[in-house]
């Protein structure tokens, strides 16, 4: 007889941007290899619907999932930490909880009844779950938590997690909590009370943690680990150092394992599974942090000090990179810089340009001027979403002679538009979940590079924009030598170009970073940096 499905919920605690997302990952990753079927989910206090309207200094990446729901960028690291297949069912924030209660009220949902955030709130959040559960076949259900214990605005979905755990029983929900453990240099020592003041917010709230996850910079010894179980009412055991990686992130999964997370979550909740083999997963850590080979990639964007912003990139450009033994020095270049500074002194060691996705028109000349600087010295390049059309608008402008080319995005007044608003995005007048978002099917034409790296007629990619290449423009560029080689399966839109006599040069509409996996690199992605060692 098959056991019940069982649930983790992960809180932080202390401080924002502890790694709770890393942490339940990581663990999806240690349960996984553990023979268990695991799904992610992420609930996000902040008050709007979702994250597709948020600036990326406020949020970082926006992250499209398959069914074009924008979502929050620890979505990302589920999808690629595990084979979790997550939907917008699988991130609820404040805002939808809210839009559902008041939309129920407008129907008469409640019969009349006063609308309070016990149980209405509450109950919307607990049916997320159970819909969750009903739509999957999985062992185990791991729930993040975002924002921090104590937080005003994080306390309803807390409440509603007490209360499903009583609804499924407790030897059905575990509750890790994540703190931070901070270093006095001055006093050399770690200090435990963070942590205490932590989860004695959460006992306040009606929920005593039966794991503590504690971020560290130092290890965690005996007496600090029966200090926090003594304190916190949990067996010492159950007190898990989650240490600062030296190189990357995915050794977090082997991190975790030194402290037997995944055993103790087993134990807690009475899995039987197996003991983890994560010699593939060792194999690829060991590729990314001793490599063979070495690439310098330029990144050229607007929002290049955000470490988050172009996160799935980043990730991507490592997957890559191991596939190829290959170590990727990730160069940041603010575009900006380039329109004032030109490329030579910020491009000249790079052996790749990639220029990401984005919105609005800061930066564009200076991303013009790399595309261009890419082209003509012959050093791969590869755009996506905005760095597809920004290799169109630089292709159009000094191949093609097309004075001023551009987008409608820059100047709706242009006299070679091309780069247009799509037809159906005319008439829209709101900005949330209203672009081209989510997975399509796209046809590769076989006399092309792109079919050379996918090896396949039909790709399927996921989109997140509004404007498109103008096909007004498409005979006279294929003309001068800019190839289409895909277009969308259902309207023909153009999905990828590329420069036919360039070593590797070709800008997507699509991004797929979205799809890129610790062993499964995605295809350009590997095309390009395995163009990008060959041109070192």
């Amino acid at each position: 007889m098959a056991h019940p499905t069982k649930y983790i919920f992960v809180t932080g605690g202390v401080v924002s941007s502890l790694g709770k997302g890393l942490c339940a990952a990581s663990l999806g990753t240690l349960l996984e290899h553990r023979g268990l079927d695991v799904l992610i989910q992420k609930f996000d206090p902040y008050l709007n619907v979702d994250p597709g309207t948020m600036s990326p200094y406020q949020h970082g990446e926006v992250y499209v999932l398959a069914d074009g729901a924008e979502t929050d960028l620890d979505l990302g690291h589920y999808e690629r930490f595990t084979n979790s297949q997550c939907s917008s069912l699988n991130n609820i924030t404040s805002g939808q909880v809210f839009e559902k209660v008041i939309q129920n009220e407008r129907a008469g949902v409640y019969l009349g009844k006063t609308v309070q955030f016990i149980p209405h709130c509450t109950d919307v959040i607990k049916d997320r779950i159970r819909e969750v559960t009903l739509k999957s076949d999985a062992d185990v259900i791991i729930t993040e938590i975002g924002g921090t214990t104590g937080d005003i605005e994080g306390h309803l979905f807390l409440e509603a997690l007490r209360q499903f755990s009583l609804e499924v029983g407790r030897d059905n929900a575990c509750f890790i909590h994540v703190t931070l453990l901070p270093y006095i240099a001055a006093a050399g020592e770690i200090k435990t009370k963070p942590t205490q003041q932590s989860v004695a917010k959460l006992r306040e709230i009606g929920i005593v943690p039966d794991i503590i996850v504690c971020r560290t910079e130092h290890d965690l010894d005996d007496d600090n680990r029966a200090k926090i179980a003594m304190f916190c009412n949990v067996e010492a055991k159950n007190v898990v150092a989650f240490r600062d990686v030296k190189h990357t992130i995915y050794e977090c999964p082997l991190d975790l394992r030194r402290d037997k997370l995944d055993r103790l979550v087993s134990d807690r909740l009475g899995l039987e599974s197996e003991t983890p083999d994560l010699e593939k997963w060792r194999h690829f850590v060991d590729r990314i942090i001793n490599p063979t080979h070495e690439v310098n990639i330029a990144v050229v964007g607007k929002y290049i000090e955000l470490q988050d912003a172009y996160k799935s990139i980043y990730e991507s450009l490592v997957h890559a990179g191991a596939a190829h033994d290959t170590k990727v020095n990730i160069v940041r270049v603010d575009a900006s810089v380039l329109e004032s500074d030109g490329p030579a002194t910020e491009l000249k060691d790079c052996d790749g340009i990639l220029i990401p996705g984005g919105f609005g028109d800061r930066g564009t000349e200076g991303k013009i001027i790399a595309a261009k600087f890419a082209r003509e010295n012959k050093i791969p390049y590869f755009g996506i979403c905005l760095g597809m059309q920004i290799a169109t608008i630089e292709f159009a402008r000094n191949v093609c002679h097309l004075e001023a080319a551009t987008s409608t995005e820059f100047d709706k007044d242009t006299k070679h538009p091309v780069i247009s608003l799509q037809e159906e995005q005319k008439g829209i007048t709101t900005m949330g979940a209203s672009m081209r978002l989510g997975s399509s099917e796209s046809v590769v034409y076989k006399d092309s590079k792109a079919y050379e790296i996918y090896g396949s007629e039909r790709i399927t990619e996921r989109h997140r924009h509004r404007y498109e290449f103008n096909p007004a423009y498409r005979e006279q560029m294929e003309a001068a030598g800019l190839k289409i080689s895909s277009v969308s399966s259902d309207q023909g839109l153009v999905e990828i170009v590329e420069i036919p006599e360039h070593p590797f040069f070709i800008g997507a509409q699509f991004h797929p970073e979205f799809q890129s996996r610790p062993n499964k690199p995605h295809p350009l992605f590997a095309g390009f940096v395995a163009a990008s060692l060959a041109s070192k």
